[in-house]
């Protein structure tokens, strides 16, 4: 029965369902666009792709998807890093009946990200968050891990997921917060000020080609 809960997340409706710190809470219902807040609570944020592939889906998202069981999908997951740290693992499924049509760049981000494409994009129908704490032998926790380096991490990890539509089309999108997030600024403090125009001349171009994706 223990490795079913551990491995079968609790998802909540309302971050309150997983006490979060003032600080997490903020990181967690925050619906601006996670990449602009990571570049403005960083000097060098960049995406790193880990693997785009055909895989199954995990055991406790296959619902999300109106899915009567586990099944293929097209698998995405990154790490996100900020100043050379990584503070969000990243895990995104597209059913496999979803067409390029439904999300179009999907097939080709290579180490661009996701997300402010799907900001900009007013097809996008936005669902609403669900948030978990993952515990140790979650398979997310497990990859995470994994992607990192590393044989052991605080946990348990907090993670918020937001399933989306497009025409025809679903994608479940799921971050992980890694413990460096502890050291950005927090959601509050990021996106009050217009980055200078000097500042913003001297961010490498392909730094400013990323911002443009989750």
């Amino acid at each position: 029965m223990m490795f079913r809960f551990v491995r079968h997340a609790r998802w909540f409706s309302h971050a309150n369902g997983v006490n979060p710190s003032a600080e997490m809470r903020r990181w967690l219902t925050d619906r601006r666009s996670l990449t602009d807040k990571l570049v403005a609570g960083s000097t060098h944020f960049r995406v790193q792709r880990l693997h785009q592939q055909r895989a199954l889906s995990l055991p406790d998202e296959f619902a999300m998807l109106a899915s009567p069981c586990r099944s293929n999908v097209r698998e995405r997951e990154v790490l996100l890093l900020c100043d050379g740290s990584p503070v969000v693992f990243a895990h995104t499924i597209v059913p496999l009946d979803a067409t390029a049509s439904d999300w179009p760049f999907f097939s080709a981000l290579g180490e661009r990200s996701l997300g402010t494409t799907l900001f900009g994009d007013p097809q996008v129908e936005r669902g609403a968050l669900q948030f978990a704490r993952l515990h140790a032998e979650h398979p997310l926790v497990q990859r995470a891990c994994k992607a990192i380096g590393a044989n052991l991490i605080d946990v348990p990890l907090y993670a918020r997921r937001c399933l989306l539509r497009r025409k025809n089309g679903l994608l479940l999108v799921t971050e992980v917060f890694l413990p460096a997030l502890a050291r950005l600024r927090s959601p509050d403090q990021t996106l009050k000020k217009p980055r200078s125009s000097a500042l913003w001349r001297a961010m490498s171009p392909r730094l400013q080609h990323n911002r443009r994706f989750f």
